[in-house]
């Protein structure tokens, strides 16, 4: 373990374009820590650059991230100060970033959040969509198979979502998502914050007719409208899902009624019918 004088590890969130979205707390943090532990050298070093930043700089990502993490390791032990940065935006989002921060937690290193950008929320604030209740799944898989497997599961999925796309995959998972998931709104968010930065809202329909034959270019943000599509399930899903409820909490059938109408999306009255129906085939 890492003794109670031991360093500091910051996990600092960066631009993801414009380099003015930098945080002033950002920049003070990386002005004071002894070294920057950074996903791309060459990008991490126009954004120092620009606010005149000079601290050493130690490349870590995917493919050596084991071994960096042991030497980072090593110098936080001798107390120093590290900061943690990605490419752009906020490390361990879709990047390998959280290998290093569990190995500091996991090793009683005391791990420090400076928030600030992310593509995410970025394009969440503007989609016009609900941001109280969402799911972010990063990048789909690249084959289109797995990719459907996800998808279909999303059918009826009420919370909007939120995925990353390389330009070349773009139109084929737009088109595998309007096939297993149906139509609905959304938003592509294309280079945010940048000088060519495009924000295209409609249906999923539009959105993709819009795009086809089109040369598409740069990083690329969808968030999706949530179902609203009704799932039916029988009479046999409602009852099992009741019994849980019954053998795993201490609800009264007031609460199971709520609880099970609220997850399967189906009638109250429908669930108390059938509560009382179960009832009365245990008492029989």
């Amino acid at each position: 373990m890492v003794p109670p004088d031991s360093g500091i590890l910051y996990v600092v969130s960066t631009p993801i374009g414009n380099l003015e979205d930098i945080t002033l707390r950002a920049l003070r943090i990386l002005k004071e820590v002894d070294i920057i532990v950074a996903e791309d050298t060459r990008w991490t070093r126009k954004l120092l650059s620009r606010y005149q930043i000079h601290v050493p700089l130690i490349s870590c990502h995917e493919h050596n991230q084991v071994e960096k993490s042991e030497e980072l390791l090593e110098k936080l032990r001798l107390g120093i100060k590290a900061a943690l940065v990605t490419d752009a935006g906020t490390p361990g989002i879709s990047d390998p970033g959280y290998y290093i921060i569990r190995v500091a937690i996991e090793n009683g290193v005391r791990v420090i959040p400076v928030p600030g950008v992310s593509a995410v929320i970025a394009a969440l604030s503007v989609s016009g969509l609900p941001a109280d209740y969402f799911s972010f799944l990063g990048f789909l898989p690249r084959q289109s198979s797995r990719r459907k497997a996800i998808l279909q599961k999303l059918r009826y999925e009420k919370r909007t979502f939120v995925i990353y796309e390389a330009p070349k995959r773009l139109l084929a998972t737009l088109r595998d998502i309007l096939d297993e998931a149906g139509d609905r709104k959304m938003l592509l968010a294309r280079e945010l914050t940048k000088k060519f930065e495009e924000l295209k809202w409609g249906m999923l329909s539009e959105v993709l007719g819009d795009l086809e034959g089109k040369d598409i270019r740069g990083e690329i943000t969808l968030v999706f409208e949530g179902s609203r599509e009704q799932e039916v399930f029988d009479e046999d899903t409602i009852l099992n899902t009741i019994r849980w409820y019954r053998e795993n909490t201490d609800l009264k059938l007031s609460g199971i009624v709520r609880k099970v109408a609220e997850e399967l999306g189906v009638s109250k009255t429908e669930v108390y019918r059938l509560g009382l129906k179960l009832r009365k085939a245990d008492s029989s």
